[in-house]
C-alpha cells in the first residue's frame, strides 16, 4: 500500500496540476452543438483556450462572460444574460455549458438563479438547453472537473424510462481517455452487437477531422437527444474512478445499473472489460478480439526483457496514474516516483512506496534521487528530463510539442500492444544492455496469461 504525501510548499513550481474549470470545458467539448462556457474573467478562459488549441491543433470553441472588477463585485447576472442571448443569436447551438471560475466562485455567483431569471425574461431561450456546473479552480484539480461535469449532465438531462433495450449501453469516459482510446472501446463494444452512446464523446468532436461547412459549436460528440435517452440503455460501463459518481446519479435518476473499470490498459483489465461486454451481448468473444490479445501477450513477452527493473517517475491526473502506473509494474518496471495532482481511493492502492500530491519540481528532484532512467508525464515535463539527461514518454495534456495526441490509444489489447512498444522503445534506447540474457522469463506472469486464454477460448467455443 502506497503512502499518501501532499506537498506543503508555499507555491507550485512548474505545476502539474490543470484547473477544474479546464477539465469541465473540456467535457463539454464532448457534446454535439455545444458551446462551452467559462463564467469569470477573459484571460481564465484565454489560458484554457490556448492550451487545449496547443494540445490538439484544432479551432476549440469557448466562450467566457468577460467579468471584470466591477462586475465580480456587484455580481454578474448582466454577464451571464448578454452571454446566454449573444450566443444563442450567433452560434445557434443545442446546448450552452456554463462552468464557473474562482473568480465567480470566491464572490458567491447564484449562476443557476441567473438563469432561471434569464430564462422568465426572454422565453427565446426556450430552444436552448442551458447547464452549468460549480468547478472552483482553487479546489480538485483537472480530472475533478471533467467528473463534476458529467455527474451534472446526467443528473438533470436523461428522462426516465421504463423499457431498457437489451443492446444499448451507456459509457462514461474518464477525461484520461483520448479520442482515439474511445474509438478502440467503441469497436470493442460493436463487436458483441452493442450499441454504445458514450457520454461525452470527444473522439467525436476533437478526433483532427475537418467538417464540410464551418461550425461555431462543436462539431460532434453525442447529441442532446442521446442524453436524454441515456435512461433506456440496458447498462452503464464507467471508465476511471472519477466516473463512479456519475455512473451513481445516472443510476439513481434511471435506474440503470453500472460497472466500473479503474483502468482499461493492461491484459487482466482488458480481460476483465471483454468479459462484461460477452456478458451483456451473450456472444462468443469474436476472432479477431482473441487475436488481438494473442499479439498483445507476444508484445508483453518481447517487451518484458527492457522493462524489468527500469525506474520510472510518473506524474499524472490520478486516473492515468493508476492506468499507466499499474501496467508498468506488472511489465517488471520499478514505479519509483509517482506524483499526482488530487486525492482519489486509487493512490493508495498503487505498486509504489509513496505517492506525492505535488508539481513538476517535486518530480524532478525524487526523479533525480531515485536514479530513475525514464520520465513520464506531459510536456511541461520536457524541462525536467532534459535537466536531468532523461528520454521524456509525453503522457496526458497537454502535449503541445507533438502532434497526432488525439489518435494516441492506450487501451484495449491494441492501446495496452502501443504501450508496450512505445515505452519499450525508449527503455531499448536509455538502457541498450537489456535483453533475453539479463532477465529471467516471468513464469509465473506467462502461466496466468496462458490460463486465462483457455478460460476464454472455452467461453468462446
Amino acid at each position: 500500500m502506497a503512502h499518501v504525501t501532499e506537498s506543503k510548499k508555499a507555491c507550485a513550481v512548474n505545476p502539474l496540476k490543470m484547473s477544474q474549470p479546464l477539465g469541465a470545458a473540456y467535457a463539454f467539448m464532448g457534446l454535439a452543438s455545444c458551446m462551452p462556457v467559462m463564467h469569470g474573467s477573459q484571460g481564465c478562459t484565454s489560458f484554457g483556450l490556448v492550451l487545449l488549441v496547443r494540445h490538439f491543433k484544432e479551432a476549440i470553441p469557448l466562450q467566457t462572460t468577460a467579468m471584470n472588477e466591477a462586475t465580480t463585485i456587484v455580481g454578474g447576472y448582466d454577464n451571464v444574460e448578454k452571454a446566454l442571448l449573444n450566443i444563442r443569436q450567433r452560434a445557434k447551438p443545442a446546448l450552452i455549458a456554463i462552468c464557473s471560475t474562482g473568480l465567480t466562485e470566491t464572490k458567491g455567483d447564484d449562476v443557476d438563479g441567473y438563469i432561471a431569471l434569464a430564462r422568465q425574461k426572454h422565453p427565446e431561450l426556450a430552444d436552448t438547453a442551458i447547464v452549468y456546473v460549480s468547478t472552483p479552480d482553487y479546489a480538485g484539480a483537472f480530472q475533478d472537473g471533467w467528473a463534476q461535469a458529467v455527474k451534472t449532465l446526467v443528473s438533470r438531462l436523461p428522462k426516465p424510462q421504463a423499457t431498457k433495450a437489451a443492446d444499448r449501453v451507456n459509457v462514461l469516459p474518464g477525461s484520461h481517455l483520448t479520442p482515439g482510446d474511445i474509438e478502440e472501446l467503441r469497436e470493442l463494444i460493436e463487436a458483441f452487437g452493442l450499441r454504445p452512446v458514450f457520454a461525452p464523446d470527444v473522439s467525436g468532436s476533437l478526433d483532427g477531422h475537418i467538417p464540410d461547412q464551418w461550425l461555431g459549436t462543436t462539431l460532434g460528440g453525442t447529441a442532446l437527444a442521446e442524453l436524454e435517452e441515456l435512461g433506456g440503455a440496458a447498462h452503464t460501463l464507467a471508465i476511471g474512478e472519477q466516473m463512479r459518481p456519475a455512473a451513481e446519479a445516472l443510476q439513481a435518476r434511471c435506474g440503470v445499473p453500472y460497472t466500473l473499470f479503474d483502468r482499461l490498459t493492461g491484459l487482466t483489465a482488458t480481460d476483465a472489460f471483454i468479459a462484461k461486454l460477452a456478458e451483456l451481448s451473450g456472444w462468443a468473444v469474436p476472432a479477431r478480439i482473441r487475436r488481438q490479445r494473442s499479439q498483445l501477450v507476444d508484445a508483453m513477452l518481447d517487451g518484458h526483457f527492457h522493462f524489468g527493473n527500469a525506474k520510472i517517475a510518473l506524474a499524472a491526473e490520478p486516473d492515468l496514474l493508476w492506468s499507466a502506473g499499474s501496467f508498468l509494474a506488472e511489465m517488471g518496471a520499478e514505479l519509483a516516483v509517482a506524483v499526482t495532482t488530487t486525492r482519489s481511493p486509487l493512490l493508495e492502492r498503487l505498486p509504489t512506496d509513496e505517492v506525492l500530491i505535488g508539481d513538476l519540481e517535486d518530480f524532478e528532484r525524487l526523479a533525480q534521487a531515485a536514479g530513475c532512467d525514464v520520465l513520464m508525464t506531459h510536456s511541461h515535463g520536457r524541462q525536467a528530463a532534459e535537466r536531468l539527461g532523461k528520454p521524456l514518454v509525453r503522457l496526458g495534456i497537454p502535449t503541445f510539442d507533438r502532434i497526432g495526441n488525439a489518435h494516441r490509444c492506450h487501451v484495449g489489447y491494441r492501446g495496452t500492444r502501443n504501450f508496450v512498444y512505445e515505452v519499450g522503445n525508449v527503455l531499448i534506447e536509455q538502457i541498450p544492455h537489456h535483453g533475453p540474457q539479463d532477465w529471467p522469463l516471468p513464469q509465473a506472469a506467462l502461466a496466468a496469461a496462458r490460463a486465462r486464454t483457455a478460460t476464454l477460448a472455452a467461453a468462446s467455443a
